[in-house]
């Protein structure tokens, strides 16, 4: 099985570790970020990988070759100007193209979880479904948008903690792409499963986030759904502050980082 870590970002939350590395090689618990999620990949069968570098790319790939790729095929995906997630994913589309009928799994580097991969990509399957997002009920300021049935409809933006407006307002109204019944606000947690088939349907150039392009292709009638991961473990690391409450929870034993 193959995989995409998105790892091509500034990391300007994580300054000043990141003055002088990328995000990618910032560590919690003694490891870095990147060896964190490929090993989550390799332990669910994940052989190939391509990673997208930007920031310090050539650390990156120097350090790879010093762990001898953490034992498995892995190319990177170097963006002269940044691409930002759909982009950077759409640029990464020939490393693809030989597993045309397989899903793959695109994950964000800085997150770190317990969902379970192979779950998640067997649900992708039974579905039928051209991308397939982990998401779980918790407080963000960026919401998913789901029907009743769990399609991607639309998002949500909220500027202030979600107690100060209740929880059904915004600080903006709901861009809402396919109606529905009714509307379940949902938090992305940064890790996807994809038909490849994205590639031929994804319309936009250049620059653009992947957000952008699920709410386009599910206007379009395409099958964006949810994975809901709410009894899993899951931490952003794009923070300080959240490196040390990761380090702590892995000494405690709340999250195996594999």
């Amino acid at each position: 099985m193959k995989a995409m870590i998105l790892a091509a970002g500034l990391g300007t939350r994580l300054r000043p570790l990141t003055n002088d590395r990328p995000k990618a090689l910032v560590t919690v618990a003694g490891r870095t970020l990147l060896e964190i999620a490929l090993a989550r990949l390799h332990s669910f069968g994940v052989t190939d990988v391509i990673v997208n570098a930007h920031h310090h790319a050539q650390m990156i790939a120097d350090y790879l070759q010093a762990h001898g790729n953490f034992g498995m095929r892995i190319e990177i995906s170097r963006e002269e100007e940044l691409l930002d997630t759909g982009g950077g994913l759409k640029n990464a589309a020939h490393f693809f193209r030989d597993s045309l009928q397989e899903p793959f799994i695109l994950h964000n580097v800085d997150v770190l979880s317990t969902i379970d991969l192979e779950r998640m990509v067997r649900f992708h399957a039974e579905q039928h479904a051209l991308a397939t997002l982990a998401v779980q009920d918790r407080v963000t300021s960026r919401y998913l948008l789901f029907d009743e049935v769990g399609q991607l409809c639309g998002r949500r933006v909220v500027h202030a903690p979600q107690a100060e407006f209740g929880p059904a307002q915004s600080a903006q109204p709901d861009q809402l792409v396919r109606p529905a019944a009714q509307l379940q606000p949902l938090a992305f947690a940064g890790i996807h499963i994809l038909s490849p088939q994205i590639f031929s349907k994804m319309e936009e150039q250049g620059a653009f986030s992947i957000i952008d392009a699920y709410l386009h292709l599910a206007a379009q009638g395409e099958k964006i759904i949810a994975f809901r991961a709410d009894e899993y473990y899951w931490r952003d690391l794009g923070r300080p502050e959240n490196l040390l409450q990761a380090a702590q929870d892995i000494a405690n034993g709340k999250c195996s980082e594999n």
